[in-house]
């Protein structure tokens, strides 16, 4: 443990979790955007290859509904515009998201002007060719409803709501000025559309209103998992799924406290010594398979793993939340670290030997480093006197040692610690009392 102690203060890097959440909700808006231009342009392709269809194989249906002023170079006039424009907006947007830019607010608001605008060309096309009564009460004016449909996956309530006010304005301008009715009905005819251009309206803000709720479940998935990989970033990969939980739940503080923690350091024995006659690889997958073994025993005891230390690790019981059996969980914990690793080496080729030293006491818990990285560690003499404490098994022969104040705060759980008594520990003035486990 001599590489932890001499490397007590490197850090992790820290997450910026405003800068984070913005940029990766920005991404998402664009997303929903490049799906709506696909949406769009698929469905423009469809009703121009319908009408087609019609044009060529329903021509009686042709001349008695357009009187037989549809010609298929009308199609294209609205459609493949429309598809151009598109394809544009898709690019443009596909540019700003690799340069990391959200695409300005005046060209998403041009861009709904457009779009909105080209079922009024339709209309107008419908209206010159089988009169305005038939044109208002046959497609055109449902086009619309595409639009503003389509608007939500903006996911902006004051887009829609501006999708839905500007088919509402033409289509109002479109049934009472481009045509005016020349007969007494002109102010009923004004109120009737003003009812439908009406509905139209309260369509884009209800359109709004869908885009907004699904922009904010976006919003809280996105903190969430922002919230989850910043703990990730400060308690490190091998914090239990469990712990994450109670972390997102009560929260991670930002600073330092003084808590009462129980330190374990876990180191192999003669680790070294064995990996020189065997492969890298093997070497990793011994390794990697003993640190399963361990890691989910402490995590159903609950433990931490602070930081793994080479061929072993530094765990805490009683942070980053407070619990009142530190020092119990903890020696639970290594009791059945200790049977397990035994079954192990009953199945290995490579039998590993461990060993485990546990001290109490306050120590400074928190988020420490510089500014642009942090990780939450743990700092003072107790996680100094814990790691010389298991570097005396090698002297001493044992596994499992544990301090004074562990056997206090064990009381009759502990009557089969057996006592070492007064050994000197190196950078100590005074001998410790020692107690073995195991």
């Amino acid at each position: 443990m001599a590489e932890f102690l001499a490397a007590n203060d490197e850090a992790a890097q820290a997450t910026a979790v405003p800068a984070d959440f913005h940029h990766a909700l920005m991404r998402e808006v664009m997303t929903t955007e490049l799906l709506r231009i696909k949406v769009l342009i698929g469905t423009a392709a469809t009703l121009a290859a319908i009408s087609l269809l019609v044009y060529f194989f329903a021509p009686d249906a042709v001349s008695r509904v357009w009187h037989g002023n549809l010609s298929p170079v009308y199609v294209f006039y609205v459609t493949i515009p429309l598809i151009l424009f598109e394809f544009w907006v898709h690019g443009a947007i596909s540019w700003h998201m690799r340069k990391g830019r959200d695409l300005p607010v005046v060209r998403r608001y041009i861009g709904v002007l457009v779009e909105t605008s080209l079922p009024t060309v339709v209309l107008a096309l419908h209206m010159n060719s089988m009169g305005p009564q038939e044109a208002l009460g046959f497609v055109a004016p449902l086009i619309y409803f595409v639009f503003i449909i389509l608007s939500t996956l903006r996911l902006d309530f004051w887009l829609s709501t501006f999708t839905g006010f500007v088919a509402a304005v033409e289509l109002f301008y479109m049934a009472v000025f481009f045509h005016p009715s020349g007969d007494g009905a002109a102010e009923t005819s004004i109120y009737y559309h003003a009812a439908r251009s009406a509905i139209i309206l309260i369509c884009g803000v209800l359109a709004g209103a869908v885009g907004m709720q699904l922009r904010r479940q976006f919003a809280a998935s996105i903190a969430a998992a922002t919230a989850r990989d910043r703990i990730t970033n400060l308690f490190g990969q091998h914090v239990s799924p469990q712990v994450v939980e109670r972390l997102m739940t009560e929260g991670a503080g930002t600073g330092s406290d003084i808590r009462r923690v129980a330190v374990m350091f876990v180191d192999f024995r003669s680790f070294t010594a064995g990996a020189r006659t065997r492969s890298p690889q093997e070497v990793v997958d011994r390794l990697d398979g003993a640190f399963a073994v361990l890691v989910d025993i402490l995590d159903r005891h609950g433990g931490i793993v602070n930081k793994f230390l080479g061929d072993g690790f530094l765990a805490l019981f009683g942070a980053p939340f407070e619990t009142g059996d530190a020092a119990h969980q903890a020696v639970a914990a290594a009791r059945e670290m200790l049977a397990a690793n035994e079954r192990t080496n009953a199945a290995s080729s490579w039998p590993l030997r461990i060993g485990i030293g546990i001290h109490i006491g306050e120590v400074v818990a928190g988020n420490i480093g510089s500014p642009r990285r942090k990780e939450y560690t743990v700092i003072g003499d107790t996680v100094n006197f814990a790691a010389r404490l298991e570097a005396l098994n090698k002297e001493l022969g044992s596994q499992f040692l544990i301090s004074s104040a562990v056997r206090e705060a064990l009381g009759d759980d502990c009557k089969d610690a057996v006592s070492r008594g007064e050994i000197p520990v190196r950078g100590y003035e005074h001998p410790v009392h020692v107690w073995q486990l195991g």
